[in-house]
């Protein structure tokens, strides 16, 4: 069982394991065609970690936050380029230069192993605004603003944030042919599930309904008794 809502779930592999995380992401392939490597699983494989979870009908999301001067980012954005990843994420409290930096880096590394600069070989800088364990987002706005000066191509933020997204969108001279940034979104949890440590959550509908295109979720469907069936679950909310 293959649908389309698997294009718009990321599966967040945060185990320290690269046979368990290998293994646990062909099991719920059917219902995720992302696959997030965090700072967890990229500390303990390195990038072996995304050799080992690219597959044809699967994209590998590298969620390292990456926040220095605009030097070190950049030289570790153009490493991380070579990878064929599909997307990852700089932190915007580092600032414009910094995002600028990791975007530039990231497009020489994809370009000196011969990915296409339009083509899915080239990854998609995500930038993270404020972490959903954060109850004060207030600092959003100036940093979605960063994200877009930076040349991000998408923003990570809370279901909460979506509609400053879509106004944003809205704003001159957005919309534009392939201005428009992604909104990828974490802290998903079903109703009525556990919210753990995070402190700004939705639902998948309601992430939806705000304007969202990529979902992350973790351990409400991986801490889930039956793994499966909460996939199920999840993916047939977003088609609601």
């Amino acid at each position: 069982m293959v649908t389309d809502a698997r294009h718009r779930l990321a599966l967040a592999l945060d185990v320290d394991d690269l046979p368990a995380a290998v293994a646990l992401a062909d099991r719920l392939q059917p219902w995720f065609g992302v696959v997030k490597i965090g700072l967890e699983l990229f500390t303990a494989a390195g990038p072996a970690a995304v050799e080992a979870l690219a597959a044809p009908d699967r994209r590998v999301f590298l969620d390292l936050k990456l926040h220095d001067i605009p030097t070190t980012v950049g030289k570790a954005a153009r490493q991380v380029g070579r990878l064929g990843v599909a997307y990852v994420t700089l932190h915007t409290a580092g600032g414009v230069d910094m995002l600028r930096a990791g975007v530039e880096g990231l497009e020489t590394g994809a370009a000196e192993v011969g990915a296409m600069q339009d083509g899915p070989g080239r990854p998609l800088a995500l930038g993270v605004t404020v972490l959903t364990s954060e109850p004060d987002a207030s600092a959003f706005p100036g940093r979605l603003r960063a994200a877009e000066k930076g040349g991000c191509g998408g923003v990570v933020c809370s279901v909460r944030e979506l509609p400053a997204v879509q106004r944003f969108r809205g704003t001159p001279p957005y919309p534009r042919e392939g201005s428009r940034l992604l909104a990828v979104v974490p802290g998903i949890r079903l109703p009525g599930g556990d919210v753990h440590d995070q402190a700004r959550i939705g639902t998948p509908a309601e992430a939806i309904a705000a304007g969202a295109d990529l979902l992350v979720v973790g351990r409400a469907v991986t801490g889930a008794p039956d793994p499966e069936a909460a996939a199920a679950a999840l993916s047939a909310a977003l088609l609601l």
